[in-house]
Formats: C-alpha cells, structure tokens, sequence
C-alpha cells in the first residue's frame, strides 16, 4: 500500500486503486471494498458477505476520510528512564481541579511510554540529527554555531562551507538537508523526518527567552511559571509536554499552578461542529452583548474544569439582567441623589464607628467578601471568586443595603448620618469594581473613571485591590444580619405560597428558636425583619414547645458522595429519626447514627429538613431556622395594605409623568368607598411616602385624569406639582 492510500503493483487486480473511498473538494474517489468482496466470492475464498454488521471505523476529523494506520519506523525520547522524576515532580503542582492532576495526569505518567518524536513531514523543526552514510554513526546538532561548521551541498553539485552557502543560513527544510558533515572518513546526512509539534509547544519555556544562547538570568526567574491554562484535551498533550520536557533538562516542573478547563457544548450538551450547526461566533456574542458580559458567563456559570453549556439567553438574564444592570442601577442611584445634594466624593470621611450599624454591617461584608475572594483566587478558583462577588453585589449591596437605605438619600437635609450613606456606597461599589476588574476589565472602568476623584488612581486596573481589613470585620454582626435576611427569605417565601403581597402587612412571625444566643441575634434585628416583611410583631417558642413539627429525608446527591452503596441504608435510618433526634441533628448540626455496628455522622447539610403547616400558619425552613406566618388578615391590616398599594401606583405615575424624585405634589382622586375609607384613614403615611402636600377625595374628576388600578378597583387621580 503507498502512503497516499492506495494498492501498489504487487497486488495486480486492484493495483493504483483506493482502498477506501476517498472524498475530494472536486471528486470522489470509489475505494476497492465492493471489488475485493466479488473477488474473493468469485475465488470461493469467502465464508459470507454482509452489509448489515456495523463497526466504527476511525475518521480524520477534518475531511472525514478514512484513516490508514502505517507501522513506520520512529525517533523516541526514552522516557520511562525518568519517569519517577515526573511523578514526583507532578506532585509539586497545584491543580485545579486536583483530581486532575492525581488522577488524570498522574495515571498517564504511572503509565508513560517512550515518546514518538519524529513526524514524516516537510513542515516542522527538522530533526536535528545526522546520520553516517553507513548507518553507524550519528551526532545531534545543537546550535546555529554547530550547523555552520558543516557543508552545503548547491544545486550544480559543488560543496561549499555552510556560511559560503548560495541562500542564506534557514533552521527548515530545505535548507538543512543540503547540509553533511565529514568526520573520521565518513559522510554525515540528516535524517528526513521532523519533530512532533508538540515537542516544540513543550519547549516553550526556555524557547521564547533564546535560551541557554541568551537571557539567562531572565528566563531563571521566569521559570517555572506561575501559571497555565488549557482544556482538559491536553492533559497528554501540552502539560504533558512542558512537564516531560522541564523534567528531562532542569529536574524542575514546567509550571507551579494550572486550571485545566473542560469543552463549551451546546445548551443540549452537544459538540459544537460546523457539520451539526451549533457552533457559535464568539466575535458575535461579543458585538451583542459585549466582552465583559461573555467573559463573566464563563466565569460564573460553571467551574472551568467542567464542561459549559453554552445558552446566549444565560448571558441576557444572568449576566446583564441579574449582575451588570444590578450594578449599573446602584451607580445611577447613588449618582443621581449625588449631583442633587452636589456630594462629589471630596468631603470630609465619617469614621466608621460613627457611622449606623447598616453602614457597619455592608463594610464589613465587604471586607469579609474581600478576603475570601484572595482565598479564592489564590487557590485558583476563578468559579467561586467571580460568584461571590455577584450574589454579594445582588444580596447584600443592591437588595439589601440600597433598598433599606433609600430614605436616606431622599430626606432633605444634608447631615452626616447622609453623607456617610453616600460614602459607605461609594467605597463598597469602588471595593466590587476591583473585584470585577479582572475578569471584566470594561465595565468596572468606565464607572470607576465617574466615581474616581483627583486623589485616587487614573485607572481600575492600577488600584491595589485590599486583602480585606480584620479591624472592620464584624462577625457578630454579620452573623445577626445573616439571620435576618434568611428569616427575610423564608417569610417571602410563604408571602408567595399564599399570593400574599409584600405591600400586605401581616399580624405576626413565630420563631421557634434553639437557642438563646439566636434569640438575642434575631431580637437584635427584630425591627428590621418586621419592616422587611411587613409584619407588626415577631414572636417566640423554645423548641421544646413542640409547636412546629419536623421531619427529615435523605439528601441522596450529598449522602452518596460519602456513603456509596451503602446511601439507601443510611436514607432508611435517617427516616425514622424520632422528633429528639431531629432536635439534636439542627442544635449541633450534626448526628451520629449506627451503621453496621459501627457510629458514623451525619451531617446537616446530609439532609433535608421539612416542616408541617400548622392551621392559620404557613410553615418554611432553612437549615436550623424555622419561621411560620400568620396569614389571616383582619379589617386594619386591609386598609394598610390598600394605603400601600396606593403609594406604589402614585409612585409608578410620577416617573411616569416625569415628575423630579424631589417635587412635591398636590393628589385628588375618586374611588370606591373601601378604598378611599383606607386612604383617608391613613392618609398621613400617603401624604409623607409620595412627598404629597395634599392628598383630597373628590367625588367627580374630569381634567388630567390617570386611572390607577389596585386589585380590580378602579381609582381616578389627578396630580400636579406643588409650587
């Protein structure tokens, strides 16, 4: 058979033709398959002939032709005589993720070959290697100093010193076959193969210095590096090669950390191929939705080390609709109320212990974020740094700290309580901005460049970003603040359970605590949680009045990890814990069970805690916490309610009329008699919520009426500005 796949003349009936069928871009090439079947019937030397067994055959993935395997004679790197070295060397690495580098990687080295290095090619780093004409005797040549010592061979014959050559001196073919050596009464000639590609990838170390030519003392404090990245492919391919390589020569890794990431699919978990149709133009999601936003989808959707399913809708909604328009709304709201009250980040600096605990508590947030993402970071997971920047920035700066202070920024007068509102956000939004930066380096510039006053830094990227300062870290307060947002959570949980608006107010909480340090937390908070989610009172039970039933099941995905086969057994005991044994499992998150014969723990986060509506209540938990609500509304909680929604329709209708957030107006309306007995009642909270000078029932509006609408009552309003 020739190289080129096709029958030589030894084998006479098909002699010139195809073995398989070939595809060309201007023909196709019928292979010999059909041919040789009718003549081995013909001969009688066939048993049967079928076309109904399938089998793979391998492919070239560029042109899809079938591929031919030729035993052919190769150069090697005698690996396996340093095998040990690469091992133990391996075991320097930090890799994320690690199983990569214990599993993956470190079986291909337990099991390493000699290195095929020659290639049968004209394209490549010619092999170095010359060889007697009598095939006994062979040198490498390891410098352009070297290779000038030999001779060229010209086109008309004549042998001229190297330097002297026709065409100037070229490290590829052609050059260096017309290149011999004589040495002790013999002819040296190269070898025709080249050097496997990936060997020169693996040299990239020392390659990219001139190294050991030049910059010595460069490529000594460069090497190993830092850092790599690529896709789990080349696990026997580039970190292969740097690792085998770094090895061989300098005893040393070729890198000291690496993120090996895993491929981008398509949304239904496919390869993404040209023949399929599901590739995507990474230039065109960035035209669409901009560099920053691609590059923080890779980042937070997944980690790197498992595959991405790539959906262009998860970079709408999560990236920009959750994340970027999140923080670009908090930069315009701090930027609007700033150029109102001319606050531009030049005043006097409120120290923090002068400051209200809710400044306190998103600084220290802050720092806290701060200091786990260098944690992050510094172990290279990217995934987690990004991600806890985004849900601090959701959670706790816009949803929380924003929406809870707004009235500070709205009041008229400009004290110090304000300022330091104004300051506290500036600093923890310039704090998320760092953070961002180097993932998405755009963004983060452009809102840094209009917060930046003349004594910070020109850019972003050139602000150091803070390892996080202990001193303003308050754990207690976080730890209080975090039950109030779960507590927040869970009781707007059952508010949509039941189709209870927020704006509804509700009777009561009941918290059934576990212990008396989280009753103090939570009454430290209590008037928080009470404005959060509307309600007038939170009330208490120790866990021993038994009000709230619990039960428990397995959390299988999480059990499964540690339990294996034995994850079923474990799930049936779990299920018949008795109400004491639950009790202890929440007060000491954990548990120890028998388990053949033998203690073992549970875990809390090993299983899902359920709870039981009691009758009146709607009943939600998570982790320890309990919080049950009252539903039922009487006649006042009603007529708050409808107040309420009134300042939200009145609210929505002066953005809309293009009203300035600071004027005051004047309301008339006209409505039902349910409606207006609760405007009225409550009509000091209209008048101070909506900045409203009046707020009059008339019977019959005709001029410059806006009809608002709450729960299918028609209300009629007329409103102007205040003069």
């Amino acid at each position: 058979m020739t190289p080129n796949g096709h029958f030589t003349q030894e084998i006479t009936p098909f002699a010139g033709r195809a073995i398989k069928t070939f595809k060309y871009a201007d023909h196709v090439e019928e292979g010999s398959d059909k041919d040789i079947i009718i003549a081995l019937k013909t001969a009688k030397k066939i048993y049967k002939s079928s076309f109904d067994y399938v089998h793979s055959y391998p492919h070239c993935w560029r042109t899809d032709n079938p591929v031919m395997y030729y035993a052919r004679n190769s150069w090697f790197i005698k690996s396996p005589s340093y095998k040990k070295s690469m091992i133990d060397l391996n075991k320097t690495i930090h890799w994320q993720p690690q199983e990569i580098g214990t599993g993956r990687f470190g079986n291909w080295l337990e099991e390493v070959k000699d290195w095929s290095l020659s290639r049968d090619r004209y394209w490549g780093t010619p092999l170095p290697i010359w060889i007697s004409e009598d095939k006994e005797d062979m040198f490498a040549v390891g410098s352009i100093e070297e290779l000038s010592k030999g001779e060229y061979e010209c086109p008309d014959g004549s042998i001229v010193p190297v330097p002297e050559a026709p065409l100037p001196l070229d490290l590829h073919r052609p050059f260096v076959d017309n290149v011999i050596f004589r040495k002790n009464g013999k002819v040296y000639r190269r070898t025709t193969e080249v050097i496997d590609v990936w060997f020169d990838s693996g040299c990239v170390p020392f390659a990219q210095f001139h190294y050991p030519f030049e910059n010595v003392e460069l490529f000594s404090s460069q090497f190993p590096a830092d850092f790599i990245s690529e896709g789990i492919d080349q696990t026997r391919g580039w970190f292969y090669t740097l690792h085998n390589i770094a090895t061989a020569l300098f005893d040393k890794p070729a890198f000291k950390n690496i993120i090996v990431n895993e491929l981008v699919l398509d949304k239904n978990g496919l390869k993404m191929s040209k023949s399929r149709g599901n590739t995507v133009d990474p230039f065109q999601m960035m035209d669409l939705y901009g560099a920053d936003a691609v590059r923080w989808y890779f980042m937070v959707n997944n980690p790197p080390w498992r595959p991405t399913l790539f959906n262009e809708s998860d970079i709408a909604k999560t990236v920009i609709a959750d994340f970027f328009r999140t923080l670009t709304n908090t930069y315009s709201f701090y930027a609007l109320y700033a150029n109102i009250d001319q606050i531009d980040g030049n005043e006097d600096i409120i120290p923090n212990n002068e400051r209200p605990e809710i400044d306190k508590w998103i600084i220290s947030r802050v720092h806290t974020v701060l200091r786990q993402y260098h944690q992050y970071m510094e172990a290279y997971d990217v995934f987690r740094a990004c991600r806890i920047v985004q849900e601090f920035m959701i959670n706790d700066v816009s949803n929380w700290y924003v929406r809870r202070n707004r009235r500070r920024f709205w009041k008229g007068e400009k004290d110090s309580d304000k300022l330091a509102a104004y300051q506290t956000l500036r600093d923890v939004t310039i704090h998320v901005l760092s953070m961002m930066a180097p993932a998405a380096p755009f963004l983060p510039e452009v809102l840094f460049k209009r917060l930046r006053v003349n004594s910070d830094v020109e850019s972003i990227h050139m602000r150091l970003l803070s390892p996080g300062d202990l001193s303003l870290i308050d754990v207690d307060l976080e730890r209080r603040m975090s039950l109030a947002q779960t507590i927040v959570f869970l009781a707007r949980s059952l508010r949509e359970k039941s189709k209870i608006k927020t704006r509804q107010p509700l009777r009561r909480i009941l918290i059934p605590v576990i212990s008396p340090q989280q009753r103090r937390d939570i009454q430290a908070v209590e008037s928080i949680i009470k404005d959060e989610i509307n309600i007038k009172e939170v009330e208490y039970v120790s866990e021993e009045a038994g009000v709230v039933k619990r039960s428990v099941k397995a959390n299988f995905k999480a059990l499964g990890k540690r339990f294996g086969k034995q994850t079923q057994i474990v799930a049936t005991i779990i299920s018949t814990l008795n109400e004491q044994q639950i009790k202890s499992l929440i007060q000491d998150q954990s548990l120890l069970i028998s388990l053949d014969g033998n203690d073992q723990l549970i875990n809390l986060d090993e299983v899902d805690v359920m709870t039981q509506d009691m009758e009146g209540w709607l009943v939600a938990n998570e982790g320890s916490l309990t919080v049950a609500l009252d539903t039922e509304i009487d006649e006042s909680l009603k007529q708050e309610g409808i107040a309420r929604e009134f300042v939200n329709r009145i609210q929505n209708l002066r953005k809309s009329i293009g009203l300035h957030v600071t004027d005051r107006v004047i309301v008339k309306f006209s409505a039902s008699k349910e409606i207006c007995d609760a405007i009225i009642k409550l009509s000091d909270y209209v008048c101070n919520e909506i900045l409203c000078t009046s707020c009059e029932y008339v019977e019959h509006l005709s001029e410059d009426v806006h009809t608002l609408e709450i729960e299918q009552d028609i209300i009629l309003v007329n409103i102007t500005k205040f003069h």
